[in-house]
């Protein structure tokens, strides 16, 4: 019999503990910028799904209600859905929702707003300005951008405009 029995060691040591706290420091450091990236990333998704979402809606909205329906985006991503007459809001969007950091470009320059007929079909706008027909989005720290097409039958897509043509369903 050993009259001195070993004491067992239970937990960590004080260097072991440290050189824990050491990995997962320099672990968070190589993810954080990354993490940054996919963020931004993120954003510039959500506010491209959201306007093609919207302008699917507001064309949805225009043959169900049998009326002229019109999309205008407003400040960064946001955007409202109108009844064009009577006037009167269907649904709107606050850029702060989830795209807060997302710049973005549309085309005609300077146009924000697009009419749809009780056909789904695009109109002139009312009062006369021209008719929204893409919007690119990008955003600080992000490096991937996305693009919402309008066609002239009224149907909207998302597309990535980094992509070459023919090479991926995304492409633009």
């Amino acid at each position: 019999m050993n009259a001195c029995p070993k004491s067992k060691h239970l937990g960590f040591s004080l260097v072991e503990l440290m050189i824990g706290v050491a990995i997962l420091a320099i672990l968070a450091g190589l993810a954080i910028p990354n993490f940054q990236t996919w963020i931004r990333n993120s954003q510039i998704r959500n506010a491209a799904e959201s306007i093609t979402n919207g302008l699917q809606r507001a064309r949805a909205e225009a043959v169900a209600r049998n009326t002229n329906v019109a999309f205008a985006l407003g400040a960064d991503s946001s955007w409202t859905i109108n009844v064009v007459t009577p006037a009167s809001v269907i649904e709107q969007r606050l850029s702060t929702e989830g795209s807060k950091n997302v710049t973005r470009t549309e085309l005609p320059v300077g146009a924000t707003t697009i009419t749809f007929n009780n056909f789904g079909g695009v109109v002139a706008n009312v009062p006369a300005s021209a008719s929204l027909t893409q919007v690119d989005l990008a955003a600080v720290g992000g490096n991937q951008n996305l693009r919402v097409t309008i066609g002239v039958g009224g149907n909207a897509r998302m597309c990535d405009p980094n992509l070459a043509a023919g090479s991926s369903p995304r492409a633009c």
